[in-house]
């Protein structure tokens, strides 16, 4: 039976990206739709859990992504409230590439820093990569500074992580122009992940010089100029100033093997729910792979 990957997007054109990561991951036929809005989720999912029987749902499975990652969220929540046992289907999050972007950050990292009891500091910790770096890095037991420019998005950010389960104990909200916060985050920081918006640097090369602690920095912008200054886009595990960095494009490589990866998974069984914690497995399995 063919594998029927079915894409909600929350554009009006439909991502060509995850098109092409689905159908490299091994899926047969792709059925797109763009601009979904909430109310049209209901019977997208019924026309996929009741057109196959329940032993064969393994082969169907929900995608869902867009730039709206607020809008997407939501629909990915519809997409689970509307299943049920036996008529299920599996399902997966990924807009933009946020979930499997912060896991690879997150897993690269790990490779060089034990992440339980390490101190982390996010730059632009509110937007849709650094809220899941935040929230990954917390559940591995970090103490997580989550950065933004004001303490009141930083704050909101912390509240809605602890809303979804998050130690609240591991999160700092700081503003990035609160000098000595910033400071005191910069000095006890073992890892530093800048995840800001394209071109629009962050961290400068002098900050960076004076976090003598840090031992990993990961910049996710590749877009000049980057978000840490003194750090390259294709930075992969770089020895650098006694530190490791990693850029865009070295994460990249990770990140698109969880991509595909976390897609093919789907179809194990009808029954798996991809989002950010979900792909980390799938990133730790991979790395295991790899060492062996």
């Amino acid at each position: 039976m063919k594998r029927i990957l079915i894409q909600l997007d929350t554009d009006p054109q439909p991502s060509v990206f995850d098109a092409v990561v689905a159908i490299d991951a091994g899926v047969d036929q792709l059925l797109q739709y763009g601009n979904v809005k909430p109310e049209q989720v209901r019977d997208l999912v019924h026309g996929a859990m009741y057109t196959r029987g329940p032993r064969d749902l393994q082969n169907t499975a929900v995608f869902v992504g867009g730039s709206n990652v607020a809008h997407a969220e939501q629909i990915f929540s519809i997409v689970q409230e509307t299943m049920f046992d036996p008529f299920r289907v599996s399902v997966m999050l990924d807009c933009n590439g946020a979930n499997s972007t912060a896991a690879a950050a997150v897993l690269n990292a790990g490779r060089h820093v034990e992440l339980d009891g390490a101190t982390a500091l996010v730059l632009a910790a509110t937007g849709p990569v650094g809220q899941r770096v935040s929230r990954i890095l917390a559940n591995e037991k970090c103490k997580v500074y989550v950065s933004s420019r004001t303490l009141d998005r930083s704050q909101e950010c912390v509240d809605r992580l602890v809303s979804e389960g998050v130690n609240e104990s591991r999160l700092i909200a700081i503003a990035s122009h609160d000098q000595a916060w910033f400071e005191k985050a910069l000095h006890e920081a073992d890892l530093i992940f800048a995840c800001g918006a394209a071109g629009i640097r962050l961290l400068s090369e002098e900050q960076l010089h004076s976090a003598k602690r840090v031992r990993v920095a990961v910049d996710l912008n590749a877009v000049p100029p980057l978000g840490i200054d003194g750090l390259t886009m294709t930075d992969a595990g770089v020895e650098r100033n006694g530190r490791i960095d990693y850029g865009a494009l070295g994460i990249g490589r990770l990140k698109m093997k969880i991509h595909k990866a976390a897609v093919a998974a789907l179809f194990e069984s009808n029954e798996k729910t991809m989002d950010s914690q979900e792909m980390m497995t799938v990133g730790r399995d991979i790395l295991a792979r790899e060492v062996r």
